[in-house]
């Protein structure tokens, strides 16, 4: 990130490129399920996002550490980023699931909860982009912050039913690689409400 940037577009840009980040690692975990061949790069290369995503936070708390005045506190700045690192990291042990399980093909919830993770991930990036007017756009701020709770129930109910059909299997073997897939994916759209809250912890200090 140049230092040339004025301080307070340094930090609201290198947000917005975290959570650009994590947006394009949920949507690769999509693309892996829909086209289910070479997941081993496929997972690899998510693995190559994830690390892109620590070199960006990573960045931020460099950037916190140098610069006295920020334009938000500097606590709030480093819990965005901590909860955006969190959602990637998440997204990337789901991917890594399917490799170290031997997962021969997924199962149709996992595929719609990464889509719920994605749709989760598109809302976090909405909002973040309305950091840099907050006072302005504090309406439409609010409205992706529900928006994320929704899909976050939503997640919840296609969890609990792929859970529930998963106690079906006969194969306890099957039951325990699917269990740690699921439990993946479902606190991958945990993490997007937590972006959430912290955020909305944000709309009530400074709107």
């Amino acid at each position: 990130m140049s230092i040339l940037l004025p301080r307070e577009d340094r930090f609201y840009s290198l947000i917005e490129a975290s959570a650009s980040n994590v947006c394009k690692g949920a949507e690769m975990l999509v693309a892996m399920l829909n086209d289910y061949t070479d997941i081993t790069a496929k997972a690899k290369a998510i693995k190559d996002v994830e690390h892109a995503g620590d070199e960006l936070t990573h960045e931020t708390y460099e950037q916190l550490n140098r610069i006295f005045v920020t334009p938000l506190d500097r606590e709030d700045i480093g819990a965005i980023s901590s909860a955006l690192d969190d959602v990637l990291d998440l997204v990337e042990a789901a991917a890594d699931d399917f490799v170290l399980c031997s997962i021969e093909e997924p199962q149709p919830p996992a595929l719609e909860m990464a889509q719920l993770i994605v749709q989760s991930c598109e809302e976090v990036q909405q909002a973040v982009s309305h950091l840099r007017r907050l006072n302005k756009d504090r309406a439409v701020f609010r409205d992706r912050l529900t928006e994320i709770n929704r899909l976050e129930n939503q997640g919840d109910e296609v969890y609990r039913n792929a859970i529930q059909g998963l106690f079906l299997q006969s194969d306890p073997l099957v039951i325990l690689k699917w269990k740690q897939v699921y439990d993946h994916l479902e606190k991958a759209i945990d993490s997007c409400e937590d972006v959430a809250d912290v955020l909305h912890g944000v709309l009530l200090k400074y709107a």
